[in-house]
């Protein structure tokens, strides 16, 4: 019985292209995804996409440089990873919003002088 084969399917390589993600399965198979399916790597410098290292026994790969991760499941049946939506602007420290109201509860209350 083939151990790779029991545990699903496990990552040998990965190779990227301008265009594509390229696995080469233990099992033989390659498979391959478009490189606008992660935003992170398409924004990544290809000395960034070369820094990678196999996680989880084969079953993922993951990119320190631009903290991303990928796994040969979500490469078979997912979907695209999703860009966040537009930064809102910069919050009280230095956060950035992420494209939502900001919450009024949070907000510094304005005193209004008193009269007489």
């Amino acid at each position: 019985m083939n151990t790779a084969a029991s545990n699903g399917p496990c990552i040998q390589d990965v190779r990227i292209t301008d265009d594509e993600i390229i696995a080469h399965l233990v099992d033989g198979r390659v498979i391959s995804v478009p490189l606008a399916w992660s935003w992170r790597l398409s924004d990544a410098t290809p000395a960034q996409r070369a820094n990678f290292r196999l996680i989880g026994a084969g079953h993922g790969v993951h990119w320190p440089d631009i903290d991303e991760d990928l796994s040969v499941e979500g490469m078979l049946h997912g979907v695209p990873a999703r860009r966040p939506k537009a930064q809102v602007g910069r919050v009280a420290g230095g956060a950035v919003g992420h494209g939502r109201a900001p919450n009024k509860r949070m907000q510094p209350t304005v005193r209004k002088a008193r009269r007489g």
